[in-house]
């Protein structure tokens, strides 16, 4: 009771924090969806906690969401008591909702694969289950980076990777989770005999990687463009009047007769892009562009930096 006087319930931002929630349990249902109507089907086990819950539910029957808060729980409780109190209520929300999601499609859709034939388990076809897969991966990826950009954690395997982290310093936590998850998805074919599992698995363990960053990333994707002409000026003033862009001026000096040089340097859309390589090859046909793909681009005229920070 002590704790809850001496928070101040003026100062928070409510909207804030129903946004932050809000994205933990839709972050929770999108994943929930992907694991028990897209990945258990095929027994495939994409590491971290529910890949061991679904290799416990085709071998005993044990349901996945309940497998799942029993095996989490304890590993965020040895993960607070040997790393320190860095999880927080964000992720504890996550991990209650996400087995809270899983058991509620279990009861509502069962067991039963996507596609599938009369009287048979999983269709033979192997490029429905490839398709089958990477939906999986991609549905869990987009769930995943919705729980991240709350700065939450997925809890699970995550916890297990921090914890030998502690120990092995000098090798990267994201090496230690893709071995954690390795040693699961390893025991999803001692369990079945089967050589396409871990495939599929590791398949849905990059797809899942590159939709979460994807998703935390924005996308947004913008070009950062870099260009050295003789004509700048006029370069200028065409990204200012017809692009309605900003940019950069950099000093610099040629490497090989020394003469000084301003570098432009603009961040402006994809669909800007070819307007801009239009003109400026009008210009100056000798001109030397540079483009690099940017991620996500914070600042008036872009994402909003206050927005970005916020979430």
């Amino acid at each position: 009771m002590e704790l809850f006087k001496k928070i101040d319930w003026k100062t928070i931002d409510w909207k804030d924090v129903v946004k932050t929630y809000g994205l933990i349990l839709l972050g929770s249902f999108i994943m929930s969806i992907g694991f028990v109507v897209f990945i258990s089907p095929l027994k495939l086990a994409p590491g971290g906690v529910y890949g061991i819950a679904i290799i416990l539910h085709h071998l005993f029957n044990f349901p996945i969401g309940l497998s799942g808060i029993c095996l989490d729980l304890p590993l965020l409780l040895i993960g607070t008591l040997w790393l320190g109190p860095k999880f927080g209520a964000k992720t504890l929300v996550g991990v209650i909702s996400l087995p809270a999601f899983i058991s509620l499609w279990e009861k509502l859709y069962g067991y039963a694969p996507l596609i599938s034939l009369p009287g048979q388990p999983m269709t033979p076809d192997p490029s429905a289950n490839f398709i089958i897969a990477l939906c999986g991966g991609v549905i869990v990826g987009i769930g995943l980076g919705l729980i991240f950009k709350t700065r939450a954690t997925s809890g699970g395997s995550d916890i297990i990777a921090m914890i030998l982290g502690k120990y092995l310093k000098h090798i990267p936590l994201g090496t230690l989770l893709i071995f954690v998850d390795s040693i699961i998805v390893l025991a999803a074919l001692a369990a079945f005999k089967d050589w396409t599992i871990p495939l599929y698995s590791w398949l849905i363990i990059y797809v899942t990687g590159v939709v979460m960053d994807k998703v935390i990333a924005g996308f947004h994707s913008s070009k950062a463009v870099l260009i050295i002409s003789d004509k700048h000026e006029e370069i200028r003033l065409r990204i200012l009047d017809e692009l309605e862009r900003g940019g950069t001026y950099i000093h610099g000096e040629g490497m090989y007769n020394y003469n000084e040089k301003k570098l432009i340097f603009t961040t402006i859309s994809r669909k800007e892009l070819p307007v801009l390589i239009h003109f400026v090859h009008d210009i100056d046909p000798k001109a030397f562009v540079t483009i690099v793909d940017a991620s996500d681009t914070l600042g008036d005229g872009f994402t909003s930096l206050r927005e970005k920070a916020l979430q």
